[in-house]
């Protein structure tokens, strides 16, 4: 399997320095981040969304082909991840991932999804590699 790379420039000091994310692909080219849009509410990047996108979206493929493999066929499979950066000792710490999802799959009982959906959590790359993280899920059908 390929190696999947991105990168990151930190100009400056902490609180009044700025920096930039790119990614390999071109997807995300000088992605400006700063204190502020990490630690309060300025309207640009922050690690934490990024990892939040691609927990959201290892999820929704991933539940995709369980259920898929499963023998049912998802129309739509949408996930949302909230990323929760709290202090612990001092330190700042990512505590929680909530993923919330809605799947599109029609025939499937809400007991066979969610025990479908709750192995998927655990078996999601993202997710393993996030084991340290306190991951929730919220799961429901359209």
């Amino acid at each position: 399997m390929p190696v999947k790379k991105a990168s990151a420039v930190w100009n400056g000091n902490l609180k009044e320095g700025s920096g930039s994310i790119n990614s390999e692909s071109g997807v995300l080219s000088e992605a400006a981040f700063t204190f502020a849009s990490r630690f309060e509410d300025e309207g640009k990047s922050n690690p934490e969304e990024l990892i939040g996108a691609a927990h959201a979206g290892c999820y929704s493929m991933a539940l995709s082909n369980e259920l898929h493999s499963a023998g049912h066929n998802s129309k739509s499979v949408s996930t949302n991840a909230d990323v929760s950066l709290e202090m612990v000792d001092g330190t700042p710490t990512i505590t929680k991932i909530k993923l919330t999802t809605k799947a599109d799959v029609p025939g499937l009982s809400d007991s066979e999804f969610q025990k479908i959906a709750s192995a998927t959590k655990e078996a999601c790359p993202v997710s393993r590699a996030l084991a340290s993280v306190d991951i929730e899920l919220d799961a429901s059908l359209a």
